[in-house]
């Protein structure tokens, strides 16, 4: 959720921690639906309101 909310793409969040870029979409979309959210700035502004120094 951290790397979703930094704005990093799945390729790059992939890259970051060295596993399949069809992983990360995967559990992206496992986050999306678990928050019935349908968008990855939906993901950043809870991260924010969650972490505010962040």
């Amino acid at each position: 959720m951290k790397l979703v909310a930094s704005g990093k793409t799945n390729r790059k969040i992939a890259a970051e921690l060295v596993i399949a870029t069809r992983t990360v979409d995967s559990h992206v979309e496992h986050i999306l639906t678990k928050l019935g959210f349908n968008s990855r700035t939906q993901i950043a502004a809870l991260f924010a309101k969650q972490v505010p120094d962040s």
